[in-house]
């Protein structure tokens, strides 16, 4: 991502035609002339079309979608209905991916961005050195089984080694792992908060109050119970070390 954005910042710059002296001066004038607003265009036509993929660049290739994912079914097993906003839960896994990502990206910075910036390395040779970081960082965290179900359904015969696997495997595998590692935690989140909604609504009955709705009482003990127990600081530092930097 971080490569693809140097590129289209360096896209932008102006193209410079210097017109030889002679007999030409006037034709390579207007020639340059002419060229120019037609690299300007197509460069921009690139770089629109290179920031559009840069959110979704951002949401499948880091635990984005772990987070986002538990956090969300964790406001659903509390019994909250907008508390906390989408805006805050995008925001903190977000912010949350690109911290456990940062050495992956330094690494990739170092490797193919830096390079490229200071003008030693070409873009066709950069663009290869930042993306292996990501995508041995992704093979690290992709179980094999997903790895193999996304080989099948591309229908390619099985490689020598995971160095061969197209870059579009290796995101859709890691993709399968990180919403199965999401699933499994919403398990072990889910739980609890059911126990305590099924002994809350045991009791409601016990004592006739059949009118009542059991969230209602039982709310405020879940919320008790997760502030005591620091739920969140237990949930993120759970969800940071299943990853493998």
């Amino acid at each position: 991502m971080i490569l693809l954005l140097a590129s289209l910042a360096a896209a932008l710059e102006p193209v410079v035609t210097v017109a030889e002296p002679g007999a030409q001066l006037v034709g390579d004038m207007a020639e340059g002339v002419a060229a120019t607003p037609m690299s300007s265009a197509v460069r921009l036509l690139l770089m629109l079309t290179g920031m559009s993929f840069i959110p979704a660049m951002l949401v499948v290739m880091t635990p984005f979608v772990r987070f986002v994912v538990v956090f969300s079914m964790l406001r659903q097993a509390l019994g909250l209905q907008q508390s906390p906003p989408n805006q805050v839960i995008v925001g903190l896994s977000l912010f949350l991916s690109l911290m456990v990502m940062q050495p992956t990206l330094d690494t990739a910075w170092a490797a193919g961005v830096d390079p490229y910036l200071s003008g030693t390395m070409p873009i066709e040779s950069a663009l290869p050195a930042a993306l292996d970081p990501m995508r041995e960082f992704m093979l690290n965290n992709t179980r094999r089984s997903d790895m193999a179900t996304i080989i099948e359904v591309a229908q390619i015969p099985i490689p020598g080694s995971l160095d061969e696997l197209p870059t579009s495997c290796i995101v859709s595998a890691y993709v399968l792992s990180e919403l199965k590692t999401a699933f499994i935690t919403v398990v072990y989140v889910f739980v609890p908060f059911l126990v305590i909604d099924l002994v809350v609504s045991s009791v409601l009955v016990g004592m006739g109050m059949m009118m009542l709705p059991p969230v209602v009482i039982s709310l405020p003990f879940k919320l008790i119970i997760f502030v005591l127990m620091d739920g969140w600081a237990l949930l993120v530092r759970d969800l940071a070390a299943g990853v493998v930097r």
